[in-house]
């Protein structure tokens, strides 16, 4: 197995420039996920690595060999780099069975017959499709044939695996089933993934480590999934990775308000942060279910203006000065409660975690 490190890459079609100066290490062994909205340029940092496409400037390297430097005019084809691709369409030949499909490579390699034939069938198994090598994939669900591209990239025993949106095309049971297919696959294989994504909740399941992209090819932050989702490094990384509320706040008379209302925050705002607070530069963000709800007027005032029944939870919409949030509670624990509450009701607000922006056009944290 091996480590990929890209370092000052560059990628530009025209005039329009993708990707710039971007340098990263994914560790031998890990699932990495490039996580970003669509056009952000993830996907061609895929097809960069995979050999697709040529970087305009810096380095690739697989392990230690160097398989991209424009600088060197050093470009290794995509068939010797060890890799295996699963695309978002599995495009599997829709005429060959589900053996045919995984062993088609190994043919194509020349490899013997025989270490062909053991080899595909190990492949197949690893994808829990053992008893279906002989069904043709019309015969087969969605999650099946994703399973046996997974099988096709497995079977050259690759270095590394790219994965680029496999389970876009799949229902929402599917794709929760399959997104633990990857992982389990990934720990019985030790192969390192690279997974391509808009889905946060994907990323979140699979990943070792995730980068997340803007929507210029910029990554903002790096860093295990439980980091990325507590810890944003700044507003941007924080609304990209769930539902989010943002407040913008000023101080006034030592007290911190919504801006432009009469709502007060009952916060502490961190010492390193009040400059920028008493400037109107700091905007409070929050989870909405981060947020205790009541009758009381203890906590923020605001007006609930909207109900909105969820299955398991209630998603409120609240109005606070000119500001409307959203707060989410959990209906069977409202329930034990006995608090119940309607469309205009003045209820009070008690924010739990809050996290404190900058507000400037970037939307970086405050340092």
């Amino acid at each position: 197995m091996a480590d990929v490190t890209l370092e000052r890459v560059g990628k530009s079609y025209g005039s329009n420039e993708v990707i710039r100066d971007l340098s990263i290490t994914i560790r031998d062994g890990d699932c990495f996920t490039f996580l970003g909205p669509s056009g952000c340029g993830k996907t061609v940092v895929l097809r960069l690595i995979a050999g697709f496409e040529q970087p305009d400037t810096g380095e690739i390297r697989i392990g230690e060999n160097l398989v991209s430097s424009p600088s060197q005019k050093i470009h290794v084809p995509p068939e010797r780099r060890r890799i295996g691709v699963v695309f978002q369409d599995y495009a599997v030949w829709p005429h060959k069975t589900v053996y045919d499909n995984v062993i088609y490579p190994l043919q194509i390699q020349k490899v013997p017959r025989a270490e062909a034939h053991e080899r595909a069938m190990s492949a197949i198994a690893q994808v829990n499709l053992g008893t279906l090598e002989k069904r043709l994939p019309f015969q087969l669900s969605g999650g099946q044939q994703q399973r046996v591209a997974l099988a096709r990239a497995l079977v050259s025993a690759p270095e590394i695996m790219l994965l680029d949106e496999p389970l876009s095309n799949l229902d929402a049971n599917l794709r929760e089933e399959m997104r633990f297919e990857i992982k389990e696959l990934q720990r019985k294989t030790g192969v390192t993934i690279l997974y391509v994504t808009h889905d946060q909740e994907v990323a979140l399941a699979i990943s070792d480590r995730i980068a997340v992209m803007d929507p210029s090819g910029n990554i903002r932050q790096i860093g295990p999934p439980d980091e990325i989702y507590e810890s944003p490094a700044d507003s941007f990384v924080f609304r990209f990775m769930g539902v989010s509320n943002f407040l913008p706040v000023e101080a006034r008379n030592g007290e911190v308000f919504v801006k432009g209302s009469d709502a007060r925050l009952d916060q502490h705002v961190p010492a390193e942060k009040k400059d920028r607070l008493m400037a109107g530069e700091l905007v409070a963000g929050c989870r909405p279910y981060e947020i205790g709800l009541s009758h009381d007027d203890n906590g923020t005032p605001g007006i609930l203006k909207r109900m909105i029944y969820l299955g398991p939870t209630m998603d409120y919409r609240v109005q606070i000065g000119s500001i409307e949030i959203r707060v989410q509670q959990d209906i069977d624990e409202a329930l034990r409660q006995g608090v119940r509450f309607r469309e205009g009701d003045t209820v009070g607000l008690r924010f739990l975690d809050l996290k404190w922006f900058g507000g400037d056009e970037a939307g970086r944290e405050v340092a």
